[in-house]
């Protein structure tokens, strides 16, 4: 962490001094604020925007800026707002006039008046995000730090630069953005502003699924999920936004028998899979995989706890769930509906003796997403007992190896028949009908289950067989 009370180093590219000139020119003061600041101190790679603040307007600071700009990049402006944006080699840069902001209890949009850099520093959401770098000659690079901002930093503390009960009343996303914060850095949320949160928790449902997912996709693509998703259900969150995941959470005892707590466990398979993929959409698959299994739980005093069919009906609850949140429902949703629906097909391949027949269903079934389910898969086991834990881990090292295999001899990943349905009814001199289907699913079988190679000419003599078996003979042949 760097500390110091001047930060010109921290403004060495270009833009800033072309802020500072055109600044200078209107006659107002300017201001990085926000992110750049506090990740700079951190010493942590920012993203590639950068928030401004003049006091007076921050749109016509942009356009100014922008006259200065090599080739004038375009201004977008927000008037609504009061805010605008441009881009520079790269750079998305927003600019904003300082401003005060109060709130209706039913809208997180404030009602905003003009204000001094304090006013706008009052309304940041946490006391890491209200430092700014001065960018005005007199003080050029100088650290405006009035809610001690950098201790907090040093103390690895997120806390509300006012009193957080209004802070999160007001706009209720600040709850989301406290833990994504907390996730992300490895801070903590003070003692007050999480009692706050845990106060406030029912405000969320003013906040649209949208900004509720891009805050719930930012601590998914933390290193370890499950400390936000553990701080979301311990504040009263959770539940009222993923009821689904909450249900997991109940484990029950009849005459002896318990079965493993699927909310701690789904936990952990989140965070087993951040160590081999960024996927956002196969982290996703992780956390929602065993979501059918409140619904189906049963007992039985011959089989005790059971959970059947549900990766079924919990692909069914990945659609309801995207729906619900504004979630996207084209190829990402599906690719998590068929994730969650086969979530267990390769355990059960692991579990036993790993046969041709049962890797080339797998493959079949789960196309060019093989890959992506085996690696969910091996992020489910969470066994403590040593021994298992290495013999699933082993039995998918045979199964990986077993797919490649099984591909290189049979091709049935994205399986395409070696006789179409327009040949076999131009062999039979047929029209559609059911025998087509019969004999296509016939042919599909016998060589998922090894009978015959995924070749035409072994297709071919199968399907003569299989056709004389419900009466059929080519065209050519008379019965």
């Amino acid at each position: 962490m760097i500390q110091s009370s001047n930060y010109k180093e921290a403004l060495n590219h270009s833009i800033f001094e072309i802020v500072a000139q055109a600044a200078q020119k209107l006659g107002v003061e300017a201001y990085v604020i926000g992110g750049f600041v506090r990740d700079y101190i951190l010493q942590r790679d920012s993203k590639k925007d950068i928030d401004i603040v003049a006091v007076g307007s921050g749109i016509d600071l942009a356009l100014e800026v922008s006259e200065l700009l090599p080739n004038k990049p375009k201004v977008q402006v927000f008037k609504n707002y009061g805010t605008a944006m441009l881009r520079f080699n790269d750079i998305d840069i927003e600019f904003v006039g300082a401003r005060k902001e109060s709130y209706r209890a039913d809208s997180r949009n404030p009602l905003v008046e003009n204000g001094t850099l304090q006013d706008d520093q009052n309304r940041r959401d946490f006391t890491i995000n209200a430092m700014a770098f001065s960018l005005n000659t007199e003080n050029f690079g100088d650290l405006v730090d009035p809610f001690n901002g950098m201790i907090d930093l040093q103390n690895k503390v997120i806390r509300t630069p006012l009193d957080p009960d209004i802070t999160y009343s007001d706009d209720p996303l600040r709850m989301m953005r406290a833990i994504r914060f907390a996730t992300q850095l490895n801070f903590t949320i003070e003692t007050n502003s999480l009692d706050a949160i845990t106060k406030n928790a029912e405000r969320i449902k003013i906040i649209s699924g949208e900004r509720i997912v891009d805050e719930l996709n930012k601590i998914l693509l933390t290193v370890k999920p499950s400390v936000g998703f553990l701080l979301l259900y311990k504040t009263g969150l959770l539940p009222l936004i993923l009821p689904e995941i909450t249900a997991l959470n109940n484990v029950e005892e009849v005459e002896g028998h318990t079965h493993k707590n699927n909310f701690y466990h789904t936990l952990e398979v989140v965070d087993n899979i951040c160590v081999n993929t960024d996927d956002l959409w196969l982290r996703w698959s992780a956390l929602l995989h065993d979501i059918g299994k409140a619904p189906t739980k049963k007992f039985n005093k011959r089989n005790g706890w059971t959970f059947h069919g549900h990766e079924f009906l919990g692909s069914k609850m990945v659609k309801r769930i995207f729906q619900r949140l504004h979630m996207p429902l084209n190829h990402k949703m599906r690719f998590v509906q068929k994730m969650v629906a086969m979530s267990s097909r390769p355990i059960v391949i692991a579990e036993d003796t790993v046969t041709d027949s049962a890797v080339r269903r797998l493959v079949f079934d789960a196309g060019e997403d093989v890959e992506n389910l085996l690696t969910l898969c091996e992020a489910d086991i969470t066994t403590k007992n040593q021994k298992k834990f290495q013999k699933y881990h082993n039995n998918f090292k045979i199964v990986r190896q077993k797919i490649v295999e099984v591909e290189e001899r049979d091709h049935v990943r994205n399986f395409q028949p070696p006789i179409t349905g327009e040949e076999i009814m131009t062999i039979f001199n047929l029209g559609p009908s059911r025998e087509i289907g019969q004999i296509k699913d016939a042919i599909k079988e016998a060589i998922l289950e090894g009978e015959i190679a995924n070749e035409y000419q072994d297709a071919y003599s199968f399907m003569i067989k299989k056709a004389e078996s419900l009466g059929l003979k080519p065209a050519n042949q008379k019965l």
